[in-house]
């Protein structure tokens, strides 16, 4: 990083320019452009005010910099920051009133004791906000026509709260509200991501959300390992997931001599053994598209077995009889089972069960999110 108290040192700044351009990959004309805006603000700070029009030029070549300030001509001066008098310029200098002239204050900085503590900081700041912000421009751009798409990227770095991958040479990051935990990020390895959202905020400055949690994540990676989906052949008409525990779906055709979830299996379960091992082991639940919602409903609360199904549309209430062996199984471990069941369908599920000797019922609290739509 630069030594800001020797902001001025051209050779420093140099030696930081091809240090911070290996590390960032960013252009040394960009570089050279944000450390021109630094010294700006620090001269502003020190020896001038807000309203000066200032304009620093480095020269890397000549190991030189220059320094001018722009003022406008005027007769009587009200403010020297910002105008100087014609008189001042002497009476053949050509100019005349209303017209800008840049005052060289060069040898002004050369001479003075440097940057204060006030000017360094904030040429720190600007510095790095700068570079923060190129870095997000520069991701911007490598993603902004990938919105909805998988990556594929290799693990560079794993810190506690992030994993820094290389994507062509740049860093990319995915922060730990995005992460699976079920993932194993290994530096070296490759992944793939899903890009969620890739968007110009013209506040917070554009932005790309990188993530391993969504569930199109799951989605993508099916339509990567099944040709039968990429032609229309099969669709994915609902899919839910809880990301590093399971994902259930609903697949269906319009041809009858294909099987949907056959083909999403694929022979000897190669397709979707290649989306679990991508997972690191999530359970995937493959259901057939039936417009029979009691048969789609036991499907859908596998691995249990239900042994009756009652609906109710008025209000979306499905309700299952299963016995207290396979209670257990249709609930799931925390009740995530019948949890995604019940957001797969778009109905509220209740649970009872009927045995012989007891009665008792069990109703998920996951809110009804629209049943899928009826295979066309």
């Amino acid at each position: 990083m630069i030594d800001l108290k020797k902001i001025i040192d051209i050779k420093k700044i140099e030696t930081a320019i091809n240090q911070i351009g290996a590390e960032k990959k960013i252009s040394k004309e960009k570089l050279i452009d944000i450390i021109e805006a630094a010294i700006t603000i620090a001269y502003k700070k020190d020896f001038g005010n807000k309203d000066s029009e200032v304009n620093v030029k480095i020269n890397l070549a000549a190991e030189d910099f220059e320094i001018g300030i722009e003022k406008t001509i005027v007769e009587t001066v009200e403010n020297p920051e910002t105008e100087i008098a014609l008189s001042e310029l002497g009476e053949d200098s050509g100019f005349e009133i209303g017209e800008s002239v840049e005052i060289d204050v060069t040898d002004e900085v050369k001479n003075s004791e440097g940057f204060g503590r006030i000017a360094s900081q904030a040429a720190r700041q600007v510095i790095i906000q700068k570079i923060q912000e190129t870095e997000k421009e520069k991701i911007y751009n490598l993603f902004r026509d990938k919105e909805g798409d998988l990556v594929s990227l290799r693990i560079e770095l794993v810190e506690k709260n992030r994993v820094i991958f290389d994507y062509n040479g740049n860093q990319v990051v995915l922060p730990k509200s995005e992460q699976n935990s079920k993932d194993r990020y290994t530096p070296g390895a490759r992944m793939y991501l899903y890009v969620a959202k890739v968007e110009a905020d013209g506040i917070m400055g554009p932005r790309v959300t990188l993530t391993r949690k969504d569930k199109e994540l799951v989605n993508k990676l099916f339509e990567m390992n099944v040709p039968e989906l990429e032609d229309g052949t099969v669709e994915i008409v609902a899919l839910t997931r809880v990301a590093g525990v399971k994902t259930k779906l609903v697949v269906a055709t319009e041809y009858d001599e294909v099987d949907p979830a056959g083909s999403l299996i694929g022979p000897k379960g190669v397709r979707v053994r290649a989306v679990v091992d991508e997972l690191f082991g999530e359970k995937i639940d493959i259901i057939n598209y039936t417009p029979d919602m009691r048969d789609l409903a036991k499907a859908a609360l596998v691995p249990g077995e239900v042994h009756k199904v009652t609906i109710d549309e008025a209000t979306k209430t499905i309700t299952a009889m299963v016995t207290s062996e396979e209670k257990p199984k249709v609930l799931g471990k925390g009740g995530v089972n019948i949890n995604l069941a019940s957001d797969l369908l778009g109905y509220k599920i209740i649970l009872e069960v009927d045995d012989p000797i007891v009665t008792t019922s069990y109703e998920t609290v996951s809110e009804t999110i629209g049943a899928p739509a009826a295979n066309q």
